[in-house]
C-alpha cells in the first residue's frame, strides 16, 4: 500500500527525492539529537499524482487526519482546538533546493476560535490576533500568487504583550476581514473555519505552486527536471513572535563570501522567518544573538558544529526562537562557490574532516573563475556612491535597471544591473538576466543575496539610504539621482557601489588558492604551467579513475 504521509522523526527512512530535501535534512537533526518542532512530510510522489489528476490522491485526506492526531498527541495541543491550540507551518521541501520560488503558509490552523484561545493561554490579544492575520495574509498570497501582507507593522506585537485597545483590535479585525474578502474575491471561495479543511488547502495549494511561472524559470535555469514534484513539510509551530525573546535567522557555519570559519548570518527579534529572507526588513548580523539571548547562541553554534560535522561541509541553517529556546527549522550544506569553496575545502582537509582527494573534488574546474575575486581599485574609491553589504563576490559592470521587466528588456543591449528595494521570487527572470544585483534592504541571507550565490551574480544588498523609483525609472542614493541606464559598477566583496567604470584590480591567489592547486599537481603529477581550471580539471581525472 502506498504511502503518501511519513513521520518526520529519527527511525523515518526514506531518500530526499521521495521526503524532498528539506524533510530529509530535518530527519537528519533528529538524528542528531538536535531540537526540532515535530511533523511529518506529504511525499514528492503525492505531488506528482495531484499534479497529474488535479486533486489529492485517494487516501491522503485520511492520512493527513492520522498524522495531525499524531501530531497532537506529540505536544499536547489540538489542532485548531478552542483549548492549547495548535497551529502548524506548511513549507514546500523539493528534492533539490529552490529557494522562494515555492508557496509557504504560517500559523496554519488559527481559526477565529483557535486565535481566541491562544489569546487566552498567553495572556496576549494582540500576538493572537496578529498570528490569526498573518496566516490568512500568507494563505491568500500562496493562494492567489499577490503580495498580501499581513504584518501589523514594523517589528510587529512581539514583546508589546497588552490588551489591545478598542481601535487596535478594530484595526486588526478590520485587516483579517479585509485579507478574507480578498481571497472570496480573487478565489470564489472564503478560507475555511476548519482547521483539517485548512491543511488539505495549504497542501494543494504547496502541490501547484510548482508549477508556478517563477518556479519553472528557476528549473530551467538550473536544469533541473519539471517532472520531479515537491513534498510538503508540516510542523508544529514555533512562534518568533511571542515575545521580546523570541525571533527567528538564518546561519552558515562558515562565511558564505570568504569561506572563513564561524558562525555568520541574520537575525531578527520578534519576526517569523520569511522576514529575513524577504529582505523587507532590516536584519540584525547573527553575532548580536549572543549579546540578547546568550543561551540561544551557544544552543545555534553546537548545533552547526554537530551539522557541520555530519555533512563534512560548511552549513547553513534555518532557525527559529521563541521565549529563549532554540528551534531548528531546516539544515543542508552551504553550497559555497569561488574562493570561499576553495578555503572551505582546505580548511576541512587540515582539519581531517575530509581528505585532500575530496577537497579537490569539492570545487568545480569553472569555479576556480572566481576564486581570485576581482575588486574595484584602491585609486577609484571617489567613484563611490554608496556601500551596502557584499553578498556575492565579483565586480560587475552595467546599466541600472528598475524593475524585472526593464532587466530584461536592456539585457538584450548589454549588461545590466538591477537594482530593487528587495527582491522577491517574481523577480527571477530579472536577476537571470542582469549581471549584477543591488538592494536596498536586505542582508547576506536575502533572496537576493541567496539567488544571486545560486546563479553566481556579483550583490550588494542592505545600501542604506538608497531609493529605488520605479514609476521615474530612477535610483536616489549619496545625494545623486541616477537615471535608468545610468552606468554603474558593483563590488560584491566590498559592498560598494560606483559610477561609470572605474578601474579594477586584478584578484591574487591567495594562500588556500596556492595551497589548493599544489595539491592538484601533487595528485595529477604534472605541473607544467598552465591554467589553474585546467590543474584542477587533470586533477579530477585522476581522482575519478577509480570512482564509480
Amino acid at each position: 500500500m502506498v504511502r503518501w504521509v511519513h513521520p518526520l522523526s529519527a527511525d523515518t527512512e526514506g531518500a530526499a527525492d521521495v521526503l524532498g530535501a528539506k524533510a530529509h535534512g530535518l530527519v537528519a537533526l533528529h538524528r542528531l539529537g538536535l531540537p526540532v518542532p515535530p511533523g511529518f512530510v506529504v511525499t514528492t510522489a503525492a505531488c506528482r499524482e495531484f499534479l497529474r489528476a488535479g486533486r489529492l490522491p485517494d487516501g491522503l485526506a485520511e492520512e493527513l487526519a492520522e498524522a495531525t492526531a499524531g501530531l497532537e498527541a506529540a505536544t499536547g495541543r489540538r489542532f485548531g482546538g478552542t483549548r492549547a491550540p495548535l497551529a502548524v507551518s506548511v513549507r514546500s521541501g523539493a528534492g533539490v533546493s529552490m529557494p522562494g520560488m515555492m508557496a509557504t503558509v504560517l500559523n496554519l490552523g488559527l481559526t477565529a476560535e483557535a486565535a481566541d484561545a491562544l489569546a487566552a493561554e498567553t495572556g496576549d490579544a494582540r500576538f493572537a490576533l496578529d498570528a490569526r492575520l498573518r496566516f490568512l495574509s500568507g494563505l491568500a498570497s500562496a493562494m492567489t500568487g499577490a503580495d498580501i501582507d499581513g504584518a501589523v507593522g514594523p517589528g510587529g506585537p512581539a514583546g508589546l504583550g497588552a490588551e489591545p485597545d478598542g481601535g487596535e483590535r478594530a484595526r486588526l479585525a478590520a485587516a483579517i476581514e479585509q485579507v478574507r474578502w480578498s481571497v472570496r474575491q480573487r478565489c470564489g471561495r472564503a478560507v475555511p473555519e476548519d482547521a483539517a479543511r485548512q491543511l488539505e488547502l495549504a497542501v494543494c495549494t504547496v502541490f501547484a505552486s510548482w508549477e508556478a511561472p517563477r518556479a519553472r524559470t528557476y528549473r530551467e535555469l538550473h536544469g533541473i527536471p519539471h517532472d520531479l514534484g515537491t513534498a510538503v513539510v508540516v510542523q508544529a509551530m514555533v512562534f518568533g513572535t511571542r515575545d521580546a525573546r523570541s525571533g527567528t535567522g538564518v546561519a552558515f557555519s562558515r562565511d558564505p563570501n570568504t569561506g572563513e570559519a564561524g558562525p555568520f548570518g541574520d537575525v531578527l527579534f520578534g519576526h517569523q522567518g520569511e522576514a529575513v529572507v524577504s529582505g523587507r526588513t532590516a536584519t540584525r548580523p547573527l553575532r548580536d544573538l549572543a549579546d540578547r539571548e546568550p543561551d540561544v547562541w551557544a544552543a545555534l553554534a553546537d548545533a552547526l558544529r554537530r551539522i557541520e560535522g555530519h555533512h563534512r561541509d560548511a552549513c547553513y541553517v534555518e532557525f527559529t526562537f521563541e521565549s529563549g529556546e532554540l528551534w531548528l527549522l531546516q539544515a543542508r550544506p552551504g553550497r559555497f562557490v569561488g574562493a570561499a569553496a576553495v578555503r572551505v575545502a582546505v580548511d576541512l582537509a587540515d582539519e581531517g574532516a575530509i581528505t585532500r582527494g575530496e577537497a579537490l573534488l569539492r570545487v568545480a574546474p569553472h569555479h576556480l573563475r572566481d576564486a581570485r575575486t576581482p575588486r574595484i581599485a584602491a585609486s577609484a574609491r571617489a567613484a563611490v556612491v554608496a556601500r551596502g553589504v557584499g553578498a556575492c563576490p565579483g565586480v560587475a559592470v552595467g546599466r541600472i535597471a528598475t524593475t524585472t521587466d526593464a532587466a530584461v528588456r536592456m539585457a538584450a543591449d548589454g549588461p545590466v544591473v538591477l537594482v530593487r528595494p528587495e527582491t522577491s521570487p517574481d523577480d527571477l527572470r530579472g536577476l537571470a538576466a542582469a549581471a549584477g544585483i543591488v538592494t536596498a534592504r536586505g542582508g547576506p541571507a536575502s533572496h537576493a543575496a541567496v539567488v544571486a550565490r545560486a546563479l553566481g551574480r556579483p550583490a550588494v544588498v542592505g545600501v542604506g539610504g538608497l531609493t529605488v523609483d520605479t514609476a521615474g525609472g530612477a535610483v536616489r542614493v549619496g545625494g545623486r539621482t541616477l537615471p535608468e541606464g545610468a552606468l554603474v559598477t558593483i563590488d560584491g566583496t566590498g559592498g560598494e557601489v560606483a559610477l561609470g567604470r572605474p578601474p579594477v584590480a586584478a584578484g591574487t591567489a591567495g594562500p588556500h588558492l596556492r595551497r589548493f592547486l599544489d595539491w592538484a599537481d601533487d595528485v595529477s603529477g604534472d605541473r607544467s604551467a598552465r591554467g589553474e581550471a585546467e590543474r584542477l580539471g587533470a586533477a579530477h581525472a585522476v581522482l575519478r579513475v577509480d570512482r564509480p
